[in-house]
């Protein structure tokens, strides 16, 4: 073997030996994120597992303008009250805003909504270009984790 192919064997290998030390961290921290990224979306299946919720009732009183929803958290998953998107009759309403009160278990002063609790949201129809109409307005409650549930309203006093 001459010089010449001794040294283009060194020139190869250590071409190969900078490609390899650039390549194996790219490909360990991609493998991370996508390994990251697997544990996020089996967290957030599993919560969306263990969250459960129904609207009990919701109901207008044309007396006051207001518009109340109560739900009850039946799932082990502790929630957060001003976290919850409502939607009233295809019109969305900031739960955690000025625009709703909401209160747990008759507390204004918490927003954590534990299993077994009801959670009581009130709207004041100003805040709502909808017409809310008693039999005819749907709400529709929407928790963190995506889970749902809705009711018809129904109207009470006059």
């Amino acid at each position: 073997m001459g010089v010449s192919v001794s040294a283009s064997t060194a020139i190869i290998v250590a071409g190969l030996f900078f490609a390899f030390t650039t390549f194996y961290p790219v490909a360990a921290n991609g493998l991370d994120r996508v390994s990251d990224a697997q544990h996020g979306i089996n967290e957030r299946a599993l919560e969306r597992q263990n969250t459960d919720f129904a609207v009990t009732n919701a109901t207008y009183d044309a007396g006051t303008g207001n518009l109340t929803i109560n739900a009850t958290n039946e799932g082990s998953i502790g929630l957060v009250a001003d976290d919850a998107t409502l939607v009233v009759g295809n019109e969305y309403v900031d739960v955690g805003g000025s625009n709703a009160a909401t209160t747990v278990d008759g507390d204004a002063d918490t927003a954590l909504w534990l299993g077994d609790e009801t959670l009581s949201v009130t709207v004041d129809d100003a805040a709502v270009e909808t017409d809310i109409v008693g039999g005819e307005t749907r709400v529709v409650l929407v928790v963190e984790s995506g889970v749902r549930d809705a009711a018809t309203v129904t109207e009470v006093g006059a």
